[in-house]
């Protein structure tokens, strides 16, 4: 795929995620829709931003709103960032493995092409538990009028953890230093671990609020 997913519209965005190219996959697709949680975060912070109201909040509001941005920018040059990591492993792949020779050549090329199919992806984890974190403060400070959508926030970056951590368990698997391997295992875990709980912390304290 050329050029940035950011420059595709929606529908062409769906339509080559729906295709049989081989990018945009499940890690593009984790950290868009990680993006949107984000964006829905940044929604209840803008309108929460100047309330009379809110105006204890208001300099955590200040605080939390570039953070926000920084988050959503970062997911989706992480999307770019997914599918620029899948072209070596697609080539790997598609070696030729009649010979000896070859067989030795594509393996070569597959294990070190298999280093950032799981260093990407733990990104797009690593910055969708950040943006848990602030979405869950979001939906404690922010407008009581933007609440269920601090809940919908943390719902889609919960999925977008779990989904994004798939690309890291199938990709280590097929690793052939195992030490490594385990080492990006155990990472994502740790990730999922402290980001699935808070996700669903968040959607429970919004939950009872409604």
């Amino acid at each position: 795929m050329e050029g940035r997913m950011r420059d595709l519209t929606l529908d062409e965005f769906v339509d080559v995620l729906g295709s049989k190219a081989p990018v945009p996959g499940g890690g593009g697709a984790s950290a868009v829709a990680a993006s949107v949680g984000v964006a829905l975060g940044q929604m209840v912070a803008s309108l929460t931003s100047g309330k009379v109201r809110y105006a204890d909040a208001q300099p955590r509001i200040d605080a939390l709103l570039p953070q926000l941005q920084h988050a959503r920018d970062r997911l989706l040059d992480l999307a770019d960032e997914d599918a620029r990591a899948f072209e070596p492993l697609a080539r790997a792949y598609r070696m030729p493995r009649e010979t000896a020779q070859q067989r030795a050549a594509r393996d070569a090329a597959l294990q070190e092409a298999l280093v950032g199919a799981c260093e990407v992806p733990l990104d797009i984890m690593e910055t969708t538990c950040e943006a848990l974190g602030l979405v869950d403060e979001l939906a404690r400070i922010g407008s009581r009028m933007a609440v269920s959508d601090a809940a919908a926030a943390a719902a889609l970056l919960g999925a977008s953890l779990r989904a994004a951590s798939l690309n890291v368990f199938v990709n280590a698997k097929s690793m052939a230093d195992r030490d490594h391997a385990l080492r990006y295992q155990t990472r994502a875990r740790a990730l999922l671990q402290k980001g699935c709980p808070l996700a669903e912390d968040t959607f429970g304290y919004v939950e009872r609020m409604l």
